[in-house]
């Protein structure tokens, strides 16, 4: 078995919007979930309305990514899973960001920004250029990905400077995005990936597939321990003078 993909969605263009409904019949989850069942992994989905937004602390502990599609409900999401979801993060559990889920609750917790850019509904083409190609979550993608009709973002991107950079975009408009950004936090990793507007059919798209495997492969994590980090008073492991210790050194 590879490793544990949860991948939650909202799932209500889906269900509210026939455009939406007819590229994702089964929801965005499904899509993403099926893909990376092909690419190796073992996967669960978990959607807004379910009971604890369906990340309850057992699916969570058991759960080494999390995949975050979020668009219209950001607001709907329970402060109490944000603040679950964002503590198993910093104690290891790899999370990647999609789309307008820039602007989730979970996506501005980690990285203390508002996520905000600019966009535009226009139908236009993009072209994802690699801009880290010795990324791992670069493996088997050419110079850049091209994409006949998306729904731009551009600069600014109100996030913090990313570690890595791997995909930047340039779209038919003019503008540039950064679309693929790396972020570490405490034990986690963290990516964000632009491409996914739910009336287009990017997540079938073979490479983008392949991104979305790559990436969960670079998030998961690389040691067992998923404890979060804590606050604790601790011993010394020399002698220091002067100092009384609880535990006998020798």
């Amino acid at each position: 078995m590879g490793p544990m993909v949860t991948v939650w969605n909202e799932f209500v263009h889906e269900r509210e919007d026939d455009d939406a409904a007819a590229v994702y019949p089964d929801g965005i989850h499904r899509t993403i979930a099926d893909a990376l069942d092909e690419h190796g992994f073992e996967t669960r989905t978990a959607t807004l309305d379910e009971p604890e937004h369906g990340l309850t602390e057992e699916v969570l502990d058991e759960t080494d990514v999390l995949v975050w599609w979020g668009h219209t409900a950001h607001e709907a999401v329970d402060s109490r899973i944000v603040e679950r979801v964002t503590n198993n993060v910093l104690g290891g559990m790899g999370l990647l960001v999609l789309h307008s889920a820039s602007l989730s609750k979970v996506f501005r917790s980690l990285l203390g920004t508002t996520g905000t850019l600019r966009w535009r509904e226009a139908d236009e083409r993009e072209r994802l250029w690699v801009t880290d190609p010795g990324h791992e979550i670069a493996a088997g993608v050419d110079d850049f990905i091209e994409l006949p009709e998306t729904e731009m973002y551009g600069e600014p991107f109100d996030v913090p400077t990313p570690d890595s950079v791997v995909f930047t975009s340039w779209f038919e408009g003019g503008e540039v995005f950064r679309s693929g950004c790396c972020w570490h936090r405490g034990k986690g990793r963290v990516f964000f990936f632009r491409p996914g507007h739910e009336t287009h059919p990017i997540y079938h798209d073979p490479t983008i597939q392949r991104v979305l495997a790559n990436a969960a492969e670079w998030a998961t994590p690389a040691v067992e321990d998923r404890s979060t980090p804590t606050l604790r008073n601790v011993d010394p492991r020399e002698r220091i003078e002067g100092y009384s210790s609880s535990i006998e050194l020798e």
